[in-house]
């Protein structure tokens, strides 16, 4: 099922773009395929942001009810989603969109790098698409996409997820009494900032460049969409 209904679509489409991109360039066709895809999840994604923002504007109620009706586990739980309720803030929004993008990825990840390129898997390829006339992996003539270790690239990885992070940090609830800042609360922030940017720069060093490639298109289309949703709904960038 998964290779029927994720793997075999999406190979068949980046095996289309690839085609139609000038001079057949795959990295061109990595951008397109992740752009497709991220626009198809904006939704799931603007309901994950908006979430997180409405959760942060609630949390002095939500502290305050469950400070309140601390002993009345009922009671705490009637308040807190009718708090959800009038606020129009959705709990397990990201939850689902996370759930939906992960099998995506997965796909993703075996459309780019599991068959071989610029071998065709002629097998998995629908009868209307064709196999490309011209094949390039030099993306823009300067950055082969089958090499691996190109540090630059996994330096920009690494830099631009540490700006995804910093965004996500900055919608997410915060607490409001300095001794609710925890060791582990810190903790929690320093790995999501610094030691996960750096463990994507480090796969991206190891895999081939258009896993960075990946990565890199990924996020900078994250970054524009955290903007427009700022943008739409009054929030000022952190």
């Amino acid at each position: 099922m998964f290779q029927t209904y994720l793997v075999e679509p999406l190979y068949n489409m980046f095996i289309f773009l690839i085609g139609v991109m000038p001079g057949g360039d795959v990295g061109l066709a990595i951008i397109a395929l992740t752009l497709m895809v991220r626009i198809v999840f904006y939704p799931a994604f603007t309901a994950s942001i908006r979430t997180q923002m409405g959760m942060q504007a609630v949390q002095g109620e939500l502290d305050e009810i469950n400070k309140l009706y601390k002993n009345n586990a009922e009671e705490r739980g009637r308040r807190t989603m009718a708090l959800f309720k009038e606020h129009k803030v959705r709990p397990f929004a990201s939850i689902v969109a996370l759930m939906v993008q992960i099998p995506i990825f997965l796909a993703l990840y075996f459309t780019f790098l599991r068959e071989g390129l610029p071998n065709i898997s002629t097998n998995l390829l629908y009868s209307f698409v064709q196999v490309p006339s011209t094949i390039n992996v030099e993306f823009l003539g300067i950055l082969n996409l089958l090499s691996a270790h190109v540090i630059p690239l996994a330096l920009v990885v690494g830099g631009l997820q540490y700006l995804v992070a910093r965004y996500s940090l900055a919608r997410a609830p915060q607490p409001n009494v300095a001794k609710e800042r925890t060791a582990a609360h810190h903790m929690q922030q320093r790995m999501l900032l610094y030691f996960l940017p750096a463990v994507i720069a480090v796969v991206s060093y190891t895999l081939p460049a258009a896993a960075g490639l990946y990565f890199t298109a990924g996020n900078l289309i994250s970054l524009g969409q955290e903007w427009l949703i700022r943008r739409n709904v009054g929030v000022k960038t952190p």
